[in-house]
């Protein structure tokens, strides 16, 4: 899957066969070919991109994937994109040489840009982290664990946090599990990984997910040897009724489906396990923010429906933080020792004094409070933004808003063209993505611009003004 073109004066090649068969996915790969020839000088800044229409031809793709990607490395930074002058290299998108005079490696990690209003989705209000009890637990965790617990251990992880994760989970999202069925990884990605590695190992070839989710996890799966295959959302979430035989597993967020919003209802949640049973397969509960809901009693977790068939992921990346590196699994029994044996493989056990120190958080109490308090801020924030948003751009539509940390704001056909917004976002200083940026597979079809808010993110003090700006670039879209 190659593409070379000369709209400015010479040729230049793009190669994603490679990243293809590393399991890169199509829209991913063309970003970081393009990311890749920016940095390296193969284009230069100024020089004029072909049309979305001409690049998709010529690399047999569709159009629409050259968009998306065109959209993301201009919301980067990388690109500009202005209507009716076409896409160009950014003119501040090379950086400086290094010192030696030698080229600075390609970037492969991708990294946050500083932006003056911050509402990427996918992270809390890091003001919020209870410092003084986080280091008052640590503490007491400390002085208190047997000197054992420094050393190499299970892959499970301690038995302490394993045993305090029993208990909470059992009475806040009603998980059905014991410390011998957890196992604490480093993030929920990290744990899909291992257990799309040890389904691949089972057999399983394909993993059905919701068509809109969380790019990294796809990818994740990918790189597991895994073929996704999307399915359709509506009011009651995921369309499970279009599961068959070919996939082995099925990524779902049926709390609140991420990022549009919507519950799984219970019938859909029944037909799910029904389904697991009889193919001989797995549900993958993703319950990223199960403890955070406003106008509706909490829904429960679906693992309790079915512990044999339904592995229960959650994580405190959305509560506390995502630099602890904390995120847990509940695993069926047939799934410990595969998935414990691959954990070995990647680093034999996560950090032993932050899951000490989380779980005297949770046994004092702590932790429960401080879920408390943060669902309150979330919920003053949540309701700060819906009243701005019917003041200042009544023709934008919020949804997805009973629980979680973000909105997902549509706007009516017409509007400008969601790569275009997010143009415009990244220049009055606004981080944020675009919903199409959480697609599992490209879309053909021209659908009016969506954006996702992450409404937690900004700091108290900076949130006002980033629901300012917000509005602001809503108006005039």
């Amino acid at each position: 899957m190659t593409s070379s073109w000369t709209s400015f004066g010479g040729d230049l090649h793009l190669d994603l066969t490679e990243r293809r068969a590393a399991g890169t996915g199509l829209r991913a790969a063309l970003e970081d070919a393009l990311r890749e020839a920016v940095q390296d000088g193969r284009l230069a800044p100024g020089t004029r991109l072909p049309s979305s229409r001409a690049l998709g031809e010529d690399l047999g793709i569709a159009r629409n994937t050259v968009v998306e990607a065109y959209g993301q490395l201009t919301a980067e930074g990388w690109l500009h994109s202005r209507q009716g002058s076409g896409t160009t290299v950014a003119r501040r998108a090379v950086p400086e040489a290094p010192a030696h005079g030698r080229r600075a490696p390609a970037r492969r990690v991708p990294q946050r840009r500083a932006a003056r209003h911050d509402l990427m989705s996918g992270r809390p209000d890091l003001s919020l982290f209870p410092r003084t009890a986080w280091l008052a637990a640590a503490r007491r965790a400390l002085a208190t664990a047997p000197h054992e617990a420094l050393d190499y251990g299970s892959p499970l992880g301690r038995i302490e946090l394993r045993q305090a994760l029993t208990h909470y989970l059992a009475r806040v999202r009603g998980v059905r599990t014991d410390p011998d069925h957890l196992l604490v990884c480093t993030g929920v990605t990290q744990g899909l990984g291992l257990l799309c590695t040890a389904l691949r190992e089972r057999g399983t070839r394909t993993l059905a997910v919701e068509e809109y989710g969380l790019p990294p996890q796809h990818d994740v799966a990918r790189a597991a040897g895994l073929t996704l295959a999307p399915l359709p959302l509506d009011e009651e979430g995921a369309r499970v009724d279009r599961l068959d035989a070919r996939p082995g597993a099925v990524l779902l967020t049926p709390a609140h489906q991420f990022p549009t919003g919507a519950p799984l209802s219970a019938e859909r949640r029944a037909e799910a396990v029904r389904w697991a049973r009889e193919q001989d397969g797995y549900v993958v509960e993703d319950d990223y923010d199960g403890e955070f809901r406003y106008d509706r009693q909490p829904l429960g977790a679906m693992q309790a429906l079915d512990p044999e068939r339904v592995v229960y992921a959650g994580t405190a990346a959305k509560s506390l933080a995502p630099g602890l590196r904390l995120a847990w699994l509940a695993l069926p029994d047939a799934l410990v020792e595969p998935v414990a044996r691959l954990k070995v493989l990647a680093d034999t056990m996560s950090p032993v004094l932050d899951q000490l120190t989380l779980a005297e958080l949770i046994t004092s109490g702590t932790y429960d409070r401080h879920v408390r308090r943060c669902r309150l801020h979330y919920r003053r924030r949540r309701d700060h933004l819906v009243a701005a948003l019917a003041e200042h751009a009544p023709h934008v539509r919020v949804t997805g808003i009973a629980a979680g940390l973000h909105a997902v704001l549509q706007l009516p056909p017409g509007s400008t063209p969601e790569p275009e917004l997010l143009s415009r976002a990244q220049a009055a200083g606004i981080s944020l993505n675009g919903l199409a940026w959480h697609r599992a597979t490209p879309d053909p079809t021209d659908a009016p611009p969506s954006l996702v808010i992450g409404y937690a993110t900004p700091p108290e003090h900076a949130f006002p003004a980033a629901v300012q700006a917000l509005c602001e670039l809503l108006r005039r879209a």
